[in-house]
């Protein structure tokens, strides 16, 4: 039985999240639908994240288990073919070498962006996919306040009070603010994250970048591991599942 590591990404303001749920549109729903209308197989596809309702991807991975064996151009252009009406798209289809290799628990970082757009006037474009603050953000503030964040700690404070985690201790390789132009664009990537983690970061780190914060706040409310200590939590609109990286001894080959 063939495995194809699928990267997909997709705009997630039509669906209730990544995973699939009893009478909601999901973007697992969609690709498992797309799968059934390819070859007939009804299967359960394995993810490297579940995105919340609204939060898009340009790289989240996932495999599927075939029965029979595909070239995986096909696979990749026959499920875009059932995908056409949906807010999906499989960017490529890939066989493992190694039968270890798994979307989720081989992967060794999941990288998020989140996107503001920074002005006056609201989006028209992007309205959906950014997250609009109209008053003036402070891009180096907050980046230096990030720096907080970065390493090996107890998120407590940037925990949703639903999160299923067994631990709030996570590891945090990268956080960084950028500003592009009329966006202020933040970089966040660990192996993992907590539930809302990178939108409870954003929503805090906005508020240094607006002045209402000094930037030494960020890792004071850190330290108190406490969720009441947490700033606003951001929409999920700017929110962007970036890139997941697998360990290269089971990596894909992209050669088949």
């Amino acid at each position: 039985m063939p495995r194809y590591k699928l990267t997909v990404e997709y705009d997630g303001r039509p669906y209730r999240g990544f995973q699939a749920q009893e009478g909601l549109a999901s973007v697992q729903g969609a690709i498992e639908r797309a799968v059934k209308a390819f070859c007939g197989q009804e299967l359960r596809l394995q993810a490297a994240g579940r995105t919340d309702t609204g939060v898009h991807a340009t790289g989240q991975v996932v495999h599927v288990d075939l029965d029979k064996p595909w070239k995986p151009d096909v696979v990749r252009d026959a499920l875009n073919a059932h995908l056409i009406e949906d807010s999906v798209v499989i960017l490529a289809a890939e066989i493992p070498e190694d039968p270890r290799w798994h979307a989720r628990f081989s992967a060794t970082e999941r990288r998020y962006i989140y996107r503001i757009l920074n002005r006056r006037a609201p989006p028209a474009l992007d309205r959906g996919r950014v997250w609009h603050v109209k008053k003036p953000l402070d891009a180096e503030r907050m980046h230096r306040a990030a720096q907080a964040l970065v390493g090996h700690h107890d998120f407590t404070t940037f925990r949703d009070l639903q999160c299923q985690a067994k631990s709030p201790v996570k590891t945090l390789d990268v956080a960084s603010v950028r500003r592009e132009g009329e966006e202020v664009v933040l970089e966040f990537a660990s192996r993992s994250f907590l539930h809302r983690q990178v939108r409870s970061m954003t929503g805090t780190l906005a508020e240094v970048g607006l002045g209402r914060w000094a930037p030494e706040r960020v890792g004071e409310a850190l330290a108190a591991r406490d969720r009441r200590a947490c700033g606003p939590v951001a929409p999920a609109d700017g929110l962007y599942l970036v890139g997941v990286a697998y360990d290269e001894a089971v990596e894909p080959n992209r050669s088949k």
